[in-house]
């Protein structure tokens, strides 16, 4: 109840982003169904019908991050210490966010549902495009209720299930001071009272009144964390990301997987592994090869980001250069990986069309709607991730603001930080997918 009611009140950008989660969902949803009338077309082929729906993973992973990225940025379910004395502490809002998404993606499967009956001709006659795809998607054949509800099942799950994986409450220990300072203060007290039980003065070398017990005295306080308590110290530096040496050791993995699957001819006889828009490659390796390629780059994102920071306060930077630099580097976690995943599938696609260069595109709508469902959760992450960093900077632009910072030097420095990660990650790209796409082309 407290979803559905947090979900009608919200922003319009905050809904506007849950449609967006919903419209992925539905393509999702789509494509599953799609491979389940396959399926019932073919019953003779049950392993083409099998590989149809493994490549629905890659769909299916790009909605469960949007929809991650998404519940980051919703305001209505962050911890407040209002809502905490409600009851409503972090695991509770976890929960509804969880909900909340699961909502989102269930009004997208249903949505899926009714486009896919209407296409089959199982739909109100009244609309268009009725039973436009009735061949294609198997009207002939009875779709199974228990293997569409399973199937329109998985999307809402497994959404909701990250959502609540990574919002998920975490403890957070107490620095290393304040537990030592708490145990002086046990073992004080401890000695103190076996004095006491002896006949012994308790407050003898505690430099305590006289008179005084040491129970009546208060305990002594925890040390406050840094930046936490004490308002006049700075914050702690962020620690840098270590991600930059596995990303590039995976993305050089990658690529001489694929370089030795170019080079190996595949043996007589041996099954080929069909890719999406009638590619066919030789072996499977070269499947491994762009999969550990792509996660090198999600890897090695916030790493490269970070960099990005570090470069442009080199060499006696100016305010615009210095200020841009900072904030790159302390949001180089957050929007650095789904930049990351951006660029794998921007060097994916471009090796696409690299290997369609002078030939008649095979792409079929199925395909099409996937790769534009892939592509289009990516971007969307990354500007959902672009909203939440300008969010955690809220206090700090309204600071420079007060202190009489120039709105044209924020403006500069964002276009700058814009320019520079652009300058780094396209030719990053465009070097990576050409590379990607050499054992196909051979």
């Amino acid at each position: 109840m407290l979803a559905l009611r947090l979900t009608r009140v919200a922003h319009p950008a905050v809904q506007l982003r849950r449609l967006t989660v919903a419209a992925a969902s539905a393509g999702t949803g789509f494509l599953l169904l799609s491979s389940l009338a396959y399926a019932l077309r073919h019953p003779d082929d049950p392993s083409a019908a099998l590989l149809r729906l493994s490549w629905c993973a890659v769909p299916l992973a790009a909605t469960a991050y949007l929809a991650v990225a998404v519940a980051r940025t919703d305001p209505g379910t962050r911890p407040r210490s209002a809502l905490s004395a409600l009851g409503l502490g972090p695991g509770r809002l976890m929960a509804v966010s969880a909900a909340t998404t699961a909502l989102a993606c269930s009004f997208g499967a249903l949505l899926a549902l009714l486009v896919f009956l209407q296409l089959r001709g199982g739909g109100l006659a009244d609309l268009p495009f009725d039973g436009a795809a009735s061949h294609f998607l198997a009207a002939d054949k009875p779709l199974p209720v228990p293997g569409t509800l399973i199937l329109l099942a998985i999307v809402p799950a497994l959404a909701s299930a990250a959502v609540a994986l990574a919002l998920r409450p975490r403890e957070t220990k107490p620095p290393a001071r304040a537990r030592e300072a708490k145990r002086g203060a046990t073992e004080a007290a401890r000695s103190a009272k076996v004095q006491a039980d002896a006949g012994g003065s308790p407050t003898e070398g505690t430099g305590a009144p006289s008179g005084v017990l040491l129970e009546d005295a208060p305990e002594p306080e925890d040390d406050p964390e840094p930046g936490e308590a004490d308002p006049q110290r700075p914050l702690p530096p962020r620690r840098p990301p270590t991600g930059l040496p596995w990303g590039i050791a995976v993305l050089a993995a990658g690529l001489a997987v694929e370089a030795y699957a170019g080079r190996t001819p595949a043996p007589s006889g041996a099954s080929t592994t069909a890719l999406p828009g009638g590619l066919a490659a030789d072996s499977t390796p070269v499947l491994v090869g762009w999969l550990l390629t792509a996660l090198g780059l999600a890897l090695a994102g916030p790493g490269l980001t970070h960099l990005c920071g570090r470069l442009l306060q080199a060499a006696g930077p100016g305010a615009v250069r210095l200020l841009a630099g900072r904030i790159l580097m302390e949001e180089a976690g957050r929007i650095g990986r789904p930049l990351g995943v951006v660029c794998a599938v921007a060097s994916g696609t471009y090796a696409m069309g690299v290997l369609y260069e002078g030939s008649t595109p095979v792409l079929g709508p199925l395909t099409a709607l996937g790769t534009l469902l892939v592509a289009g959760c990516t971007v969307a992450t990354l500007l959902t991730a672009a909203v939440e960093a300008r969010q955690a900077r809220a206090d700090v632009t309204a600071a420079l603001l007060r202190l009489g910072a120039p709105a044209t030097t924020l403006r500069s420095a964002a276009a700058l930080r814009a320019g520079v990660l652009l300058a780094v990650f396209v030719p990053l790209t465009f070097l990576i997918a050409d590379l990607a796409a050499l054992p196909l082309t051979r």
